[in-house]
């Protein structure tokens, strides 16, 4: 490929709207344009490293017996199984698509990290019973970790997600340092922090007014209550089924969690409408008192716990002395999200939460015998480039890089130094070498520091030393150069990506 005939729309400064490495250098580099809010073009270069991420996928899914598929905008493999699958004889299958998949609403921060689109690997692994499927989901682990291992990154595993701490990413991590645990935010589990102590004494619940109070901050302003002291209540829709889920007043719920322990494919928040008709009440004024058209299930930081403040399901009225286990039945389970400064359940150290990227999640189908396996492909890419960049731009592992190897003349109106440099470049091709010609008639110093900024982890660079029978081979993830015989050049560079 001739870089003259290329559309690599370069910049020299660095974007206003880019504040993370792999923002900035996609856009610096031309890998990537923004068309408008939340959605963004990949150009050439970009393309090329995708394409060649998806190259690696292919091959760590088909070496675990993956089949590929192509589904229609909004079908899932479910819908072929339904139709297709008779017999246990029929198992195991593994079926994946890689597709453009959209997401919810982009965050109000502009970063492709939150694009509507994402290019993403569906994995669907179906198996006879729970066991076997087990055994799926640690091989789609096992390709998941060669998969990143070949792309040159080197992220945390934490059984069933795979991640990059960031401070670019948008997803949330809970971290102990003193032992290492690491999960995500949806899945983490720690020690709460200490409650304010519970009033002494077994007064009956006592109804009082609160009007307009109606945030947990509200009510423990106008009750002089701590957080802490409080009954958060929230109404959920459990695949269409209505659950009260209860966690104490500073906590929030983790939805994953509920759908886990519940065995259903997703939890949402019911509708105001849905609510007054269960309730008589309004969000707000919410409580376990005398519900019993619905599951009632309780974080454990509620166990043991007694005179608490909760709603009493009567707009502008709160309930004091509200006790779990003797005012009202729940089942208790670790339903809430892990917060900074929770304990470590393994060490009692505390623990903190961490801004990351999450690349990949494997996990099981509430039905037991399938599970769901995904990794975001542009998100390999944009992980190894907070990894591997430095002042002067991306540090490409030759795997994932748009080329493997660019030929620089330094003088392209040398006619000597042009037919060597077009001579290396063939035989860079006819060796199986992926290669740029950079057959612009540039100054030297602005051909290698778009070199470098485009991250090709090789460039040969055809100056004065031609005369004596040299080129030399500039290194761009360790920025060392040396010497090579011109005749060697191709042997040199094989054994370099060889490494």
């Amino acid at each position: 490929m001739l870089w003259s005939k290329l559309f690599v729309p370069t910049l020299r400064e660095n974007p206003v709207e880019a504040e993370a490495a792999h923002h900035r250098l996609l856009l610096r580099a031309g890998f990537l344009r923004q068309i408008d809010s939340g959605n963004y073009a990949w150009l050439t270069l970009g393309q090329r490293s995708l394409c060649k991420i998806e190259q690696i996928v292919r091959a760590e899914m088909e070496a675990i017996g993956a089949q590929e598929f192509r589904l229609p905008p909004g079908k899932s493999f479910r819908d072929i199984a339904r139709g297709e699958i008779r017999s246990p004889k029929q198992l195991p299958q593994i079926w994946y698509q890689i597709q453009s998949q959209p997401r919810e609403e982009p965050r109000a921060k502009s970063d492709p990290l939150n694009a509507r689109q994402s290019l993403m690997l569906e994995s669907q692994c179906i198996e006879a019973d729970a066991q076997a499927i087990e055994q799926l989901l640690a091989r789609h682990s096992e390709a998941f970790g060669r998969i990143l291992e070949r792309c040159g990154l080197r992220a945390a595993g934490t059984g069933r997600e795979f991640l990059l701490l960031s401070e670019a990413g948008p997803d949330l991590f809970v971290a102990c340092d003193a032992c290492g645990y690491l999960e995500s935010i949806d899945s983490a589990v720690a020690k709460a922090k200490p409650a304010a102590d519970d009033p002494e004494g077994d007064p009956a619940p006592e109804e009082f007014h609160t009007p307009g109070q109606k945030t947990i901050s509200e009510v423990s302003e106008f009750a002089q209550v701590p957080a802490t002291s409080q009954m958060k209540s929230l109404v959920m829709s459990a695949d269409g089924k209505p659950l009260l889920a209860l966690v104490r007043g500073d906590h929030q719920v983790s939805r994953p969690k509920l759908a886990a322990i519940f065995g259903v494919n997703e939890v949402v928040p019911a509708s105001a409408a849905a609510i007054r008709e269960w309730f008589g009440a309004d969000p707000g004024s919410l409580g376990p008192i005398g519900v019993t058209n619905m599951r009632i299930v309780a974080d454990l930081a509620l166990q043991g716990r007694r005179n608490m403040i909760a709603g009493a399901n009567k707009n502008d009225y709160h309930l004091r002395n509200v006790t779990p286990g003797r005012d009202f039945e729940a089942e208790f389970f670790d339903i809430r999200r892990v917060t900074e400064g929770d304990r470590c359940v393994s060490c009692d150290a505390s623990v903190a939460l961490r801004s990351g990227i999450k690349i990949a999640r494997i996990r099981k189908q509430p039905n037991g015998i399938s599970g769901l396996c995904e990794l975001a492909v542009e998100r390999v890419l944009y992980s190894v480039i907070e990894q591997n960049n430095d002042d002067a731009g991306m540090r490409l592992p030759a795997a994932i890089a748009p080329f493997e190897v660019i030929v620089t003349p330094v003088n392209v109106g040398d006619a000597a130094l042009r037919e060597a440099a077009q001579q290396i470049y063939s035989d860079c091709l006819a060796g199986g070498i992926d290669a740029l010609y950079d057959d612009r008639d540039e100054r030297p110093g602005s051909k290698f520091k778009d070199a470098d900024l485009i991250g090709v982890p090789f460039r040969i660079t055809v100056g004065k030393k031609l005369a004596q029978g040299f080129v030399e081979v500039t290194d761009r993830g360790i920025r060392t150069s040396r010497d090579v015989a011109v005749g060697e050049v191709v042997d040199e560079l094989k054994r370099a990506l060889e490494k």
